[in-house]
């Protein structure tokens, strides 16, 4: 076997480090996922608030 050339890239290496970035993102997603479901439970939240608020407005109160 002849030894490598220290300027051709070491396929281990990259395997190593794209398998640790795939790591790193599979990381992110699962935060993003998390903070879309805090956001969609907060715009739920709000809407509901603001249908209360609808319903019990006096209908005299309206411009």
């Amino acid at each position: 076997m002849k030894p490598r050339d220290p300027e051709e890239p070491d396929p281990v290496a990259a395997g190593v480090t794209l398998a640790a970035e795939a790591a790193v993102l599979e990381a992110r997603l699962c935060v993003l996922r998390e903070a879309l479901g805090a956001v969609d439970a907060r715009i739920e939240a709000v809407s509901d608030a603001l249908r209360r608020l609808r319903r019990t407005e006096s209908p005299l109160g309206r411009p």
